[in-house]
């Protein structure tokens, strides 16, 4: 394997942890209704579990509120059902052409539980991007044990290192942006 080869695939690795991190921290409730929340809910449908958004239409009426409107009758109590039993921790409301969901803005106490939640996340990731590095360096290592030159070596460590720096640096923006906008009031 080349040198080029390795920093490119440490790369990418370390890129997917920031993906993910970014993915995961939009699910984290922060005050703000977003379709998203529901992402993770399944609703019994036909005999199989699917998501809320492929029975029903999700909009977003104002920023404490989210609107669904299923497109089949008997969908309603299902939604109401798994939207209860997730963890989303809201009651929604049912005029029987909508189903409303009130975000609640969050108190003190919630606002520190998300911080810390997220703040595990973005330490998830840095893990992730520190093993890619750390996969690379010992990739480079058997490469210079094969008959690379050590100063090649030695300037592959690096340029990983400099991709590694890169990464870290956007998952310290990604998280400073979740918390400030998990504390906005």
């Amino acid at each position: 394997m080349e040198t080029k080869e390795i920093i490119t695939n440490a790369d990418e690795s370390m890129q997917l942890a920031v993906e993910y991190l970014d993915e995961t921290l939009s699910h984290i409730r922060a005050g703000k209704a977003s379709p998203k929340l529901l992402d993770g809910i399944r609703v019994e449908y036909y005999g199989s579990l699917a998501p809320i958004s492929n029975v029903a239409n999700i909009s977003v009426p104002d920023a404490r509120t989210i609107a669904i409107t299923p497109w089949e009758k008997p969908m309603f109590k299902e939604i109401e059902k798994a939207i209860i039993n997730s963890e989303l921790g809201v009651t929604p409301e049912n005029n029987g052409e909508v189903i409303r969901i009130c975000i609640p803005p969050l108190t003190e106490e919630r606002r520190r539980q998300l911080v810390k939640q997220s703040k595990g996340e973005a330490e998830n990731a840095k893990v992730s991007v520190r093993n890619a590095r750390r996969e690379a360096v010992d990739l480079i290592k058997k490469e210079v044990k094969a008959g690379l030159s050590e100063d090649s070596g030695k300037d592959a460590e690096a340029e990983v290192q400099k991709v590694h720096d890169k990464y870290m640096k956007r998952i310290d923006e990604v998280f400073a942006a979740k918390e400030k906008e998990i504390l906005t009031v």
